[in-house]
C-alpha cells in the first residue's frame, strides 16, 4: 500500500512539473499559472518527504526501503 502511495506521490510531481513546462510555453511570461504549478510541485514533493520520514519512524517501511 506504501509503494502506492509514493509512486502515485511521484508521479503528481512529474504531472505538475509537466503541468508548469507547459504554461511557461503557452502563457509567454503572462499570468501566474506556472508560478502556482511549480508551487504545488514544492509542496507535493515536501509531502511526500515528510510522508516517507514519518513511515519510517512507525516502521511502515524498514531499512532497505519499501517491501
Amino acid at each position: 500500500m506504501i509503494r502506492i502511495v509514493v509512486i502515485v506521490g511521484l508521479l503528481l510531481v512529474v504531472f505538475s512539473l509537466g503541468t508548469a513546462l507547459y504554461y511557461l510555453y503557452h502563457d509567454r511570461g503572462q499570468g501566474t499559472r506556472m508560478v502556482k504549478a511549480l508551487a504545488i510541485r514544492v509542496a507535493l514533493s515536501a509531502s511526500l518527504i515528510a510522508f516517507l520520514l514519518i513511515s519510517y519512524h512507525f516502521g511502515w517501511i524498514g531499512e532497505r526501503g519499501l517491501r
